[in-house]
C-alpha cells in the first residue's frame, strides 16, 4: 500500500473547514492527500478548504456524486470517505494500510463513536458497530475507506440521494469481508440530539428496512428530508 488520499463531500460547512482539517494535518504532514469536494455552497466553504491546505473539487450536489468526483481526482493509492462532521483517529493512516496489505481485505471502515449528552448515544454507536460486524454493510459515519482497485472494479458508489454507502457496502462484499478497525471515528451526535434520539434510530431502521424491501433511493431521501437545492 502506497500514499492515502481523504475525500471529503461537503455542502454549506465554512464554520467546521478550520476544525476539521486541523485535525487532518498530522495525516497530511504524513504524506495523506486532503481533497474537500464541494457541492455548491452557499458560504465559503471551499475558500476555507483552500485556505486550510486543502485541494478543492467542485461537483454536482449530492453525497454520491461528490464523493465519486473526489476519487477521479485523487491520486492515492486507498481512498477514504470521510463526513465533514467525523473525525479520524490518530494513525489512522497507519492502522488503514496496513490493514490492506495484505490478501484478505481491499476495503474497510472504522467502528464508530457518537460525541454527545446521553448514554443512548453510546448504545447507538455499539449498536451501528456490531451491526456492521455481522452484516458486512458500513455507513458514511464510519468513514469507509477502499483501494483504488476495488472501489474502481464496482464502478464507485452508485449516483443514489440516500443510501449510497450501503449500496457500496454491498458491491465490495463481493471483493471481500470489510475490514474493522476498533479504534473508533468520532462522529457528531447533532443529527440524533436535534431530531430526537429514539426518533432517529426508528426512521433510519426504517428507511434502511425499506431500501432492502426496494423503495427508492429518491423517495427515501424526501422521506428523510433531502430535498432539492433550492436555486
Amino acid at each position: 500500500m502506497g500514499a492515502l488520499s481523504i475525500i471529503i463531500p461537503v455542502l454549506d460547512e465554512a464554520t467546521r473547514m478550520e476544525a476539521l482539517l486541523a485535525k487532518l494535518a498530522p495525516l497530511r504532514q504524513a504524506g495523506a492527500e486532503i481533497i474537500v469536494v464541494d457541492g455548491g455552497s452557499h458560504d465559503a466553504t471551499p475558500e476555507r478548504a483552500r485556505e486550510s491546505g486543502a485541494r478543492v473539487v467542485l461537483a454536482p450536489r449530492g453525497r454520491a456524486a461528490q464523493m465519486n468526483a473526489g476519487a477521479a481526482a485523487a491520486s492515492g493509492d486507498v481512498m477514504v470517505f470521510l463526513h465533514a462532521d467525523t473525525h479520524l483517529p490518530a494513525q489512522a493512516d497507519r492502522q488503514i494500510l496496513a490493514g490492506l496489505s495484505g490478501a484478505a481485505h481491499v476495503w474497510g471502515r472504522f467502528d464508530v463513536r457518537i460525541d454527545g449528552r446521553g448514554a443512548l448515544l453510546v448504545l447507538v454507536g455499539w449498536m451501528m458497530n456490531a451491526r456492521s460486524r455481522v452484516s458486512g454493510i458500513a455507513t458514511g459515519d464510519q468513514a469507509m475507506f477502499v483501494t483504488r482497485e476495488a472501489f474502481a472494479a464496482v464502478g464507485g458508489f452508485p449516483v443514489l440521494a440516500l443510501m449510497e454507502d450501503v449500496a457500496l457496502s454491498a458491491r465490495l462484499k463481493r471483493l471481500s469481508r470489510p475490514l474493522c478497525i476498533a479504534t473508533p471515528a468520532i462522529t457528531s451526535g447533532r443529527r440524533w440530539e436535534t431530531q430526537g434520539i429514539v426518533r432517529t434510530i426508528l426512521l433510519m431502521w426504517w428507511l434502511r428496512l425499506a431500501f432492502f424491501c426496494g423503495v427508492s433511493a429518491d423517495r427515501l431521501a424526501r422521506m428523510y428530508g433531502y430535498g432539492p437545492d433550492p436555486r
